[in-house]
């Protein structure tokens, strides 16, 4: 019923790039068990992120790389309705398997996804708007969906300084990882008319304002460490991500000398490296902050 081609644009291994907020998110969980947390983690990953990203491929249309495919297959009806139907098990397995609360949450998530792709509304054509609304749902609001799910809590738990402190600092993390994967598109962006954030700052631009936004995000997370945990976890932190400086400063000076080097592999290349990084040390920070590795 559904073509090669719908399935390829739901871009199903692209979760792995949104998994740190899961991770962070469970980190700090104070009453983690083993279904909600199983649920959670596969409605969000598996079918809420892939239907968010099938969607936005159906309405953009796109001919070049995007993030997950490098060669996107021309796009078909099938792809809209697939899409359609990966928000709706996300919702059903969310009221079955969690709560109403939680199910409320994922369908907000799938409106805000759809107004940012679809031609009546297309937040994406706004760069700044665009910028912001990604950052703001992949992040903090993704940050409390996650942690909703995970304890199934009622909305009220997750909205205290101890929940929201982190989500936020997800929203900047993203923020500043958001226009790299926008700076390679810009002739496609351009020939659409769709202003993105990167697009308005330029190629060097977006490196210097990423880089800029970066260190202040550090900067975030280890007063927020300092702040709410006995052991010192900011070294750790920056340790994690000495790799994503590594690699980032190397791109950089590649750009400077040659600006087709901001192309989809290298972006590709720096997510991975970002999100593995931040996926070990999150999964790392739940098993010391919580002992659960003495279970092992």
């Amino acid at each position: 019923m559904f073509s090669r081609s719908a399935w390829l644009h739901l871009r199903i291994p692209f979760s792995y790039y949104l998994m740190p907020v899961f991770f962070f998110s469970l980190a700090i969980s104070p009453n983690i068990s083993v279904n909600p947390l199983i649920w959670t983690f596969l409605i969000i990953h598996l079918f809420l992120y892939p239907a968010s990203n099938g969607y936005n491929s159906y309405f953009d249309k796109d001919e070049k790389s995007i993030g997950g495919l490098k060669n996107p297959p021309k796009v078909t009806k099938g792809l809209y309705y697939l899409s359609l139907l990966f928000d709706v098990i996300a919702l059903v397995l969310a009221v079955v398997n969690i709560s109403i609360v939680f199910a409320v949450l994922i369908f907000v998530y799938g409106l805000i996804s759809k107004a940012y792709s679809h031609p009546a509304i297309r937040l994406k054509k706004y760069p700044i708007g665009g910028w912001l609304t990604v950052g703001l749902f992949q992040g903090l609001f993704a940050f409390v969906m996650c942690y909703v799910g995970i304890n199934r809590f009622p909305l009220e738990n997750a909205l205290r300084a101890s929940v929201i402190i982190p989500g936020l600092l997800s929203s900047a993390m993203l923020l500043g990882t958001y226009p790299m994967t926008q700076v390679y598109q810009h002739e496609e962006d351009s020939k659409r008319g769709d202003k993105t954030f990167s697009l308005m700052l330029g190629v060097r631009g977006t490196f210097l304002f990423v880089g800029a936004l970066f260190a202040v995000v550090t900067i975030g997370y280890i007063l927020y460490f300092n702040a709410f945990f006995v052991n010192d976890y900011s070294v750790s932190f920056v340790a994690a991500l000495f790799p994503v400086m590594i690699f980032f400063l190397y791109w950089f000076i590649r750009v400077i000398k040659d600006e087709t080097k901001a192309n989809h592999k290298n972006t590709m290349w720096l997510n991975f490296i970002s999100a593995t990084c931040l996926n070990i040390f999150f999964i790392y920070l739940l098993l010391d902050s919580t002992q659960l590795w003495q279970m092992f």
